[in-house]
């Protein structure tokens, strides 16, 4: 099953099943009022059940027919007061990233650091990098603007398969991430990495929530980004999530350990795509992300003010 959010005219949320090129609006489905998928999922984990059959249970094939139902390609439009559009497939209560997990990360970052060897040592040691990314107000979904700091000289976006997990660590489906950083305010001092990840419209996830049994082996996906300038591609760059050093249930293993996780909190995993080293990105650069069966991530790059 894929998942989408959608805003209507009236700034009014609602939550659709995506079959096919068409969004069924399954909102009035919702008992109690229910308007999300954190809401799905708080359900289903009260009921001892999965988000699949939660749904399957109250929204059955046939009641797709009566359902408002929407084209897909008409909802993946940037913000608009006027028409209904694609947000975020939800908010998370807290994204969190793993970093130098692919052998093009810890290059990337040991070029750009005055700390030379730190990353080698990440790379190969037991404990992985894991840092706070997002919160929900810092998070934006596809067609959406995403931001470049001010202070910065040295922007890129950092395409990542998100993992959504429940409060056990469990993980319940997957999304395309982009953690925008800055590598020279990274780069200048390890301790930055604060300021260089964490920011206003910092992260961008979406636009499609695909649950677990959507995809059958998220180690042997297919990611693509493409940077695009004055109407030019200026770069693109393809990668497998094969490449991944350690297992997602790792990842998840040490981002839950001895921490608290709220239902529906996301983890990025990682980039294996990062731009050369005399890359940057400029205002209103047009970032698209692709990942297999997770459709186009699409962003416009703005200076922040």
């Amino acid at each position: 099953m894929k998942l989408v959010q959608f805003v209507l005219p009236e700034n009014s949320s609602r939550l659709g099943i995506l079959i096919n090129n068409e969004v069924h609006d399954i909102t009035p489905r919702l008992p109690e009022g229910g308007k999300n998928f954190i809401y799905v999922l708080e359900k289903a984990v009260e009921q001892n059940t999965s988000v699949s059959e939660f749904l399957g249970n109250i929204v059955n094939p046939d009641d797709l027919k009566s359902l408002d139902t929407y084209f897909y390609d008409e909802l993946y439009i940037p913000p608009n007061s006027n028409k209904p559009y694609l947000t975020v497939p939800f908010y998370p209560p807290e994204v969190w990233c793993a970093g130098v997990t692919y052998m093009r990360s810890r290059e990337a970052r040991e070029f750009e650091t005055v700390a030379k060897s730190i990353y080698d040592r990440v790379y190969d040691a037991e404990r992985p990098e894991i840092f706070l990314k997002a919160t929900p107000q810092r998070i934006v979904g596809t067609n959406d603007w995403v931001g470049l700091r001010s202070d910065s000289n040295w922007m890129v976006p950092e395409p990542e398969l998100g993992l959504v997990i429940d409060g056990t660590g469990n993980i319940l489906g997957y999304l395309i991430g982009n953690d925008m950083s800055s590598r020279d305010i990274e780069g200048e001092n390890p301790l930055y990495l604060p300021q260089a990840k964490f920011f206003k419209n910092a992260c961008s996830l979406g636009p499609i929530l695909a649950l677990a049994e959507e995809i059958s082996n998220p180690l042997n996906l297919n990611i693509s980004c493409k940077i695009i300038r004055n109407n030019e591609t200026v770069f693109a760059q393809t990668a497998n999530t094969s490449q991944l050093k350690r297992s997602l249930e790792e990842l998840v293993s040490f981002l839950k350990r001895d921490n608290y996780l709220w239902h529906g909190t996301v983890l990025l995993t990682g980039t294996c795509i990062v731009p050369p080293d005399d890359f940057t990105l400029v205002d209103n650069d047009i970032i698209e992300i692709a990942i297999d069966n997770l459709g186009i991530l699409r962003n416009v790059a703005k200076k922040i003010s």
